[in-house]
């Protein structure tokens, strides 16, 4: 196994965290920053929901979000390193707490507790590790789990429908939306998909690939609204 497969296989493990977060101070963003997500977020989510960010890192994306008006955010991850820098970096801003939890385990937080949860990356980290299905399938249970009836799980990932949906849609009682938007923000494509308007999603995402075509260089947007009710007007969620 090469260096980078072994670190892969690692990518759910709190000791490969703690190490990595050890060497790298920080800050750094997985995927997308919040400016080029904003307009998403304000469509699905109001600046007084309760939002946790899973795998939050050294991000400044929670910091950004309160920055913007969002009053309560939750960050948690599994490194206890990356925790306590962020919690002594962020002392000072009472809207955005920081806590050390497995995504895999939420029994600190009650169920119906959240009314979004945003993951850039988590999932993703957890489908390179070991038993990458029975653990996905946990962490998907457990956000299904915390989420509020309406609540919104918004997956940032390089996953296409083919990789992703079915596992999404494996959950039932939710109701899945997908946004793309280009990665690292290029704006290289005449033809770029406008971000807050959901592409057509069937089941076996031929109608994705008609549209922006085989191998795009997007990151795919899952926008998961839990409850039977799922198919509510974006507007309307944000109420």
């Amino acid at each position: 196994m090469t260096g980078g497969a072994a670190a892969s296989q690692a990518y759910g493990e709190a000791w490969y965290w703690d190490e990595r977060y050890r060497k790298e101070a920080g800050p750094f963003d997985w995927y997308q920053k919040y400016p080029a997500l904003a307009p998403l977020l304000r469509l699905y989510l109001a600046p007084h929901h309760r939002v946790l960010l899973v795998g939050c890192g050294n991000s400044v994306f929670g910091e950004n979000m309160v920055d913007d008006g969002y009053q309560d955010v939750v960050n948690i991850d599994i490194s206890s390193v990356v925790i306590e820098q962020m919690n002594k970096k962020y002392h000072d801003k009472p809207h955005l707490k920081y806590m050390k939890m497995d995504v895999k385990d939420m029994s600190d937080f009650e169920s119906g507790s959240f009314d979004a949860v945003i993951d850039k990356g988590t999932l993703d980290s957890i489908m390179c590790g070991q038993n990458s299905q029975e653990n996905a399938t946990k962490m998907l249970e457990e956000v299904n789990r915390i989420l509020k009836e309406k609540g919104v799980y918004m997956l940032i990932t390089y996953g296409d429908p083919s990789y992703r949906l079915r596992l999404l849609k494996d959950m039932k009682n939710w109701t899945v939306k997908l946004h793309v938007i280009e990665r690292w923000e290029k704006s290289s494509n005449q033809n770029e998909w406008e971000l807050t308007k959901p592409l057509p999603l069937d089941d076996d995402s031929s109608s994705v690939v008609a549209v922006l075509g085989p191998k795009p260089d997007v990151h795919y947007i899952y926008v998961c609204v839990k409850g039977n009710d799922g198919a509510t007007k974006a507007g309307e969620a944000a109420n």
